[in-house]
């Protein structure tokens, strides 16, 4: 059994290299008219070489999952903006997809919170639907939209979980279909557990995402390990290997909140459910300390009995 491991956006300890810098519409708003246009392509051709970069250490040390920022482009979205991103970077988002396919990396992208298809609000949906076209929009000009996932929650419950599950059922038909081919579900901290976002995605057909540290926080009565097998097989809508997000609680007092590392014990009965399973899969670290996070994590996973390192990012159990 093979596991990849991989993490989000930002390469610690490469200098400058975030790639996420942003302009608020109050800031672009303030610009002189002549030059909004120019501070938008100015911070987008810097986030797109921070990824380069990005992609390059990812390179050099054999790691193969990444997340993408959604922050690449600002203002992509507002609809008082919206402007044409592709076309002035038609080479370099070319260059990051062949950075992708050369180095056989899995990229992936997880829009926030507010995109979402259980909302009573059709201006929410449609919101949601302009974003979810913006990341594949993204992917597309990179030529790897057919390579990756686009990662969302189900949503809030508005007061009614099965009066809002039959709403998202509806919302998420109005989806294009190309995009919903490469749309992930995952389970919530809060809300959606992991039977109810199990069957949402059994339903709609699209694989499923199963974060661990938000099951512990919303698990209820269910167990994991009755429904992981089932988890796993929802992935033979796609193309790809299972994926599963890993973190550990922060503090007993934010029990939610991602802490810096991720805690080996606090994972390891999930590893030893999954190594059941005998299924390669992959393994998204959410943790503050992003790369570094993941590099020591791998590392300890390999001191278990019975793990081989393959890579900075790989293990064979």
């Amino acid at each position: 059994m093979k596991i990849r491991f991989g993490y989000v956006a930002t390469a610690l300890g490469l200098w400058d290299a975030s790639p996420s810098k942003t302009v608020t519409f109050a800031r672009y708003s303030s610009l002189p008219k002549q030059e909004r246009m120019e501070k938008l392509k100015e911070v987008t051709a810097q986030n797109i070489q921070h990824t380069k970069r990005i992609l390059y250490y990812n390179l050099a040390h054999g790691i193969e999952l990444y997340r993408f920022s959604s922050s690449l482009v600002p203002l992509a979205t507002h609809p008082e903006v919206m402007w044409d991103f592709v076309t002035p970077f038609k080479h370099e988002w070319g260059e990051l997809g062949q950075l992708v396919l050369g180095g056989n990396i899995r990229t992936s992208f997880h829009p926030n919170q507010f995109t979402l298809f259980s909302s009573p609000r059709d201006d929410v949906t449609f919101s949601s639907i302009k974003d979810m076209e913006f990341h594949y929009t993204m992917l597309h000009a990179m030529g790897i939209a057919e390579q990756s996932i686009v990662n969302i929650h189900i949503g809030g419950a508005y007061g009614n979980k099965k009066e809002t599950l039959t709403r998202f059922h509806q919302n998420f038909k109005k989806l294009p279909d190309n995009i919903k081919r490469i749309t992930t579900l995952e389970n919530d901290d809060k809300t959606y557990n992991i039977e109810e976002t199990l069957l949402a995605c059994e339903k709609e057909h699209v694989p499923m995402i199963f974060d661990y540290h938000h099951y512990m926080a919303n698990k209820g009565e269910h167990d994991f390990s009755n429904y992981l097998e089932r988890i796993f097989n929802t992935w033979k809508f796609s193309s790809l290997l299972p994926k599963v997000h890993l973190s550990s609680p922060k503090s007993e007092k934010e029990y939610r909140s991602h802490a810096d590392y991720v805690s080996l014990e606090f994972i390891r009965p999930f590893l030893e459910e999954a190594k059941k399973l005998n299924q390669d899969f992959d393994i998204m670290i959410e943790a503050k300390a992003k790369n570094l996070a993941m590099l020591q994590l791998v590392e300890e996973i390999a001191a278990m009995r019975g793990v081989k390192r393959l890579t900075a990012a790989s293990v064979k159990w």
